[in-house]
């Protein structure tokens, strides 16, 4: 009996322990739905529409967004500061690693399918035969850096 009172306290005691961090989650309880996203022109990435889902990529702390590419949409060789998790929503979404542009070297990741990036990471990505939507999250700040600064639209005036 008294083996069995043992347990249970240990299993309410582990129970409020891990409800502990959820209560502290209430204040920034965030709910986004697909027709209230603000789209916007990605400057580093021009011709893809980039919208930001939660928090600030470029500022500390848990960001996600969500990046709309037209059908083959190329990204070069790049990099972040911070590690990149992606998911695929929408079309067919490919990806290499290092700092050469080689299509014939990538990965198909289909809606459904994931990648985690790893800071400082060069990798490279493109869009398959249709429109492209990838959610990407991570832990903030980040940034975007081109392995090739000519590749940087940034740099072009």
């Amino acid at each position: 009996m008294q083996r069995i009172a043992a347990t249970c306290l240990t299993l309410v005691v582990v129970a409020a322990l891990g409800a502990l961090p959820v209560l502290g989650q209430h204040a920034g309880h965030t709910v986004s739905l697909p027709d209230t996203l603000k789209w916007a022109e990605a400057p580093v990435l021009p011709g893809a529409r980039l919208a930001v889902v939660h928090g600030d990529p470029s500022k500390e702390g848990l960001f996600v967004y969500r990046l709309r590419m037209p059908a083959n949409y190329k990204i070069p060789p790049h990099l972040h500061k911070a590690s990149e998790n992606v998911t695929v929503l929408a079309g067919t979404f490919y990806m290499g690693l290092g700092e050469k542009f080689d299509q014939g070297s990538g990965q198909e990741l289909p809606v459904g399918g994931f990648a985690s990036i790893p800071a400082n990471h060069p990798h490279y990505a493109w869009a398959g035969k249709e429109e492209t939507v990838v959610q990407v999250h991570g832990v903030g700040p980040s940034d975007l850096r081109f392995v090739n600064p000519a590749d940087d639209p940034r740099q072009k005036k």
